[in-house]
């Protein structure tokens, strides 16, 4: 019998993103049409030798209310189970991130200086791109260091507009 991912579709307020859920885990949150789709589902579906199949699951149903409730500014933190399917390096940033608190941002650099590891920037802006659950593991709070919005997987527009919501986007931030 073949294992499989439920999946669904979620049309949140800066963005289509698709949920998934194996066993009890939210494995995927994640922006639909993001250029590297393909390349982040095969990860996923290879990690749990799994396919996707559309269908309810308990676990993103949590998912949507907790999305829900912070598109209403009424959660600043979500308490869904995740499974983080990827490299032990992006497992490590990925839990980095999720220690980023609401309202507030990091640099690429200030990232790897957390990590205890400053020659390792590339890999970390890697493995930002790589989080294939975006919003819960916040990779939206991650900026350049000249306070410039740079790279997200959802556009620099959704990205720009969750900063917004959380009250984190400054005067001097801009879009390039």
């Amino acid at each position: 019998m073949q294992n499989f991912i439920s999946i669904q579709y979620y049309h949140s307020p800066v963005g289509e993103l698709l949920l998934g859920a194996y066993e009890n885990q939210l494995c995927i949150c994640d922006w639909r049409y993001r250029k590297m789709r393909p390349t982040v589902d095969k990860r996923i579906q290879a990690a749990v030798n799994a396919v996707y199949v559309e269908q309810e699951d308990q676990v993103i149903s949590q998912c949507i209310t907790q999305l829900e409730e912070y598109f209403r500014k009424e959660r600043r933190t979500f308490d869904i189970p995740l499974l983080m399917l990827g490299s032990d390096f992006q497992k490590h940033v990925w839990n980095e991130l999720i220690l980023i608190p609401f309202g507030e941002t990091q640099s690429y650099m200030g990232l790897a200086q957390k990590l205890n590891n400053v020659g390792a920037i590339r890999a970390v802006a890697s493995a930002n791109g790589a989080n294939a659950l975006s919003i819960l593991v916040p990779c939206h709070r991650i900026i350049g260091s000249d306070g410039d919005l740079t790279g997200y997987a959802g556009g620099l527009s959704a990205k720009k507009r969750l900063l917004e919501l959380e009250g984190s986007l400054s005067q001097q931030m801009t879009l390039f």
